[in-house]
């Protein structure tokens, strides 16, 4: 069966990226095992506080960046979205997050594939509920997952292992495994998060982009069966 590789780059505090999770959610219903889902994480707030500042400063900052983000998100039925958000505690980096989900992607991995966190087959995996709750932590709750305390109560409460997450922290093996995202980013000259890359980087769909054009996408990469040409797409 034809296959195809979708490598999805974002950074969780993205709110593009949390708001694109329904069409991820979508894809895996329409098209099953027919696509196959590789998550990773790029630095876009790495250093949050700075990135606000600076580019919030003349306008209004911490109080501006977040009634943009309302503004945006406002008429988004499908997410909840904190009042307080960037106000309240604000998390200083996305990076600890990142480096944790590498953890956990580097036990899958070593493991048996886990059991889908809901029914069906295109519910989401374990990894892909857990990256959910981190941004819904986030962005509907407004607690600060730069907080190692904050990501072990979300793993706790899905029966993850902390103690192995922590020594795929410790030992260095989430770092290097970060690290290889960050330079898939530059060889795919990744613009910025959310980003989908299909066609081992032939081909770039950044930010808000609709539903339609990302179905299309996989329909013409799935439909074209001639090796080594180019997809009409």
């Amino acid at each position: 069966m034809k296959k195809v590789t979708i490598e999805l780059f974002s950074d969780v505090l993205c709110i593009w990226a949390y708001g694109a999770q329904a069409r991820i959610d979508q894809l895996k219903a329409d098209y099953g095992d027919q696509i196959e889902l590789h998550y990773r994480f790029i630095p876009v707030f790495a250093a949050a506080h700075r990135r606000i500042e600076q580019a919030w400063q003349d306008k209004d900052g911490y109080a501006g960046f977040n009634r943009h983000l309302r503004e945006s998100a406002g008429d988004w039925e499908h997410v909840t979205l904190h009042p307080d958000i960037w106000l309240v505690d604000p998390p200083q980096s996305s990076q600890l997050a990142h480096l944790y989900l590498k953890a956990l992607q580097l036990l899958e991995e070593q493991d048996a594939p886990s059991p889908p966190a809901t029914g069906g087959q295109s519910a989401r995996t374990r990894f892909e509920e857990f990256l959910w709750r981190v941004r819904c932590a986030f962005f509907q709750d407004a607690e600060n997952i730069s907080r190692l305390a904050a990501l072990d109560a979300l793993a706790q409460n899905m029966n993850f292992p902390l103690l192995d997450i922590h020594r795929k922290m410790d030992d260095g093996s989430a770092h290097a495994a970060l690290h290889l995202d960050t330079e898939a980013r530059d060889r795919y000259l990744v613009p910025g998060s959310p980003t989908l890359v299909f066609n081992e980087g032939r081909q770039r769909l950044y930010g808000n982009v609709g539903y339609r054009i990302i179905d299309v996408n996989i329909h013409e990469l799935l439909r074209d069966t001639r090796s080594g040409e180019a997809s009409w797409c």
